[in-house]
């Protein structure tokens, strides 16, 4: 969609949250004055204000709809069953989840994340489409530190899902939740990106390699592996995991960016493995925010080189000891640990911005990002 559709869009949503909310507090005021009758023609007033704001919400629920119907043939439903053997328990289990058509080389991918369908042979998991078919896949290939599988399936009729910029999401957007919550295949839920790039959080997924979208869109148990939809019908994120203390949603859900699922999806389909990026360089684990502060940092944060590995990506752009990264790819980095997983995010081969600070200067280095050896 081009920037001024979108424009026009996102105007329709903040007239109606305003119209809506203007609305609210409108009628707690009328609803606090002594009740009074109305004349007819307050009423023909009053009947003809209502049907106007009732079009610019339909306008809001039209706009959801098309959204809904144009994603809804890409999104599939995914139940594995794993057998006791697998498991470690006296029973067999069966799991549910969802999952996102993509298309890469003329094959058909299901997208989805890999604790759905862990411990299932090929043989016990099925997919089953939006319009009733259900379909076994033929190759399943998986990155465990990310929690992201493929499954390549073959049918007739396959729709690929729109992939979008999850970078470009911000804070506040609305977003809709696909997924098989309980089983209930197909379910959609709205609401908003409540956050980005969460990590270092404790989830049920155990994911290691942690960059989320949160959002309050409602998520529950068979989520897993769906589409996190922007309302230009593109999918932002792959639905993960949840913070419950109920096991239910309480509007903390997770959600991993699709440019990093799209990027590990790749690398799985065409290699059969994830070749992530390396920076080369040994930090400085003493340097801390009392450190920062006697460098002149008015706020703590960034990762100090210890040492600069030879003919690697930091070494070629001319990184050097004492060097304190302060961002990376356009993100402020916290900690070494934060650096770390910011690197491991990058694809191989891109280049990137990082900015240090040298002998009190802050300069900006160009790093065109290598693989490990080996």
């Amino acid at each position: 969609m081009r920037r001024s559709a979108k424009c026009r869009v996102d105007k329709v949503l903040r007239a109606t949250l305003i119209a809506f909310v203007l609305a609210v507090l409108g009628l707690r005021g009328f609803a606090q004055q002594p009740a009074a009758l109305v004349g007819q023609d307050d009423r023909e007033r009053l009947y003809s204000e209502i049907q106007a704001e009732v079009a610019t919400i339909r306008r809001q629920g039209s706009l959801l709809k098309k959204v809904i119907q144009y994603v809804r043939p890409s999104v599939v439903h995914v139940e594995s069953r794993k057998p006791a053997d697998r498991t470690g328990l006296d029973r067999d289990v069966a799991e549910a989840g969802s999952g996102v058509i993509i298309k890469r080389r003329n094959s058909f991918y299901v997208l989805t994340n890999w604790h759905v369908i862990r411990n299932s042979a090929r043989s016990d998991i099925v997919v089953a489409l939006a319009d009733g078919r259900r379909l076994q896949p033929t190759r399943i290939e998986k990155d465990e530190i990310t929690d992201i599988a493929v499954m390549r399936v073959a049918a007739a009729r396959l729709v690929p899902a729109q992939l979008g910029d999850s970078r470009a999401a911000e804070i506040g957007d609305f977003v809709l939740a696909f997924g098989s919550p309980f089983g209930l295949n197909h379910s959609v839920t709205f609401g908003i990106i409540s956050a980005k790039n969460r990590r270092d959080l404790t989830l049920g997924s155990e994911v290691e390699l942690q960059d989320f979208v949160q959002t309050d869109a409602a998520i529950n148990p068979g989520n897993s592996g769906g589409p996190l939809l922007n309302l230009r019908g593109e999918v932002i994120g792959i639905n993960t995991a949840i913070a419950s203390s109920s096991g239910g949603s309480e509007g903390i859900g997770f959600a991993i960016p699709i440019r990093l699922a799209n990027e590990v999806a790749e690398q799985l389909i065409d290699h059969g493995s994830v070749t992530r990026a390396f920076l080369g360089v040994h930090l400085d684990s003493s340097y801390d925010a009392d450190a920062a502060r006697e460098l002149g940092l008015l706020s703590p944060g960034g990762a100090r080189i210890k040492l600069v590995t030879e003919n690697s990506a930091a070494a070629n752009a001319k990184l050097t000891p004492d060097d304190v990264i302060l961002q990376f790819d356009g993100v402020k980095i916290e900690d070494d640990n934060h650096l770390i997983n910011q690197v491991k995010l990058t694809p191989v081969g891109s280049r990137v911005e990082v900015v240090v600070l040298r002998n009190t200067r802050r300069i900006v280095v160009q790093v065109q990002m290598g693989a490990r050896d080996g």
